[in-house]
């Protein structure tokens, strides 16, 4: 039993690692168009996006408000140039707000 747990771990560490490791071996960044580079540079906020959305919509159980007060206040604050643990603080702060007033 323990070898095989063994041999499963190493089995999903390889399956996890050749994915991340080929396209840097196999592909030659100076052979990228600029424009493919430029595009590929916005998948990891576009991924970010697709991942927090849904949870802001979803917060504090039926009430979507609560959520996208967050969103907007940290939205704003992020155009502002705020520094991040300024945006995070003031999201906080707002949603604490909103719930002493309406709760």
């Amino acid at each position: 039993m323990e070898n095989n747990l063994l041999w499963m771990i190493a089995g999903m560490g390889v399956v996890t690692y050749l994915p991340r490791v080929l396209p840097l071996v196999l592909i030659n960044t100076n052979r990228i168009p600029p424009r493919l580079q430029r595009i590929l540079s916005n998948v990891p906020f576009a991924i970010l996006g697709a991942l927090i959305f849904p949870g802001i919509l979803h917060i504090n159980g039926d009430s979507m408000w609560f959520g996208l007060l967050g969103a907007c206040v940290a939205g704003l604050t992020a155009y502002l140039n705020w520094n991040i643990i300024f945006v995070v603080l003031s999201s906080v702060a707002a949603l604490s707000l909103y719930s002493f007033l309406m709760g």
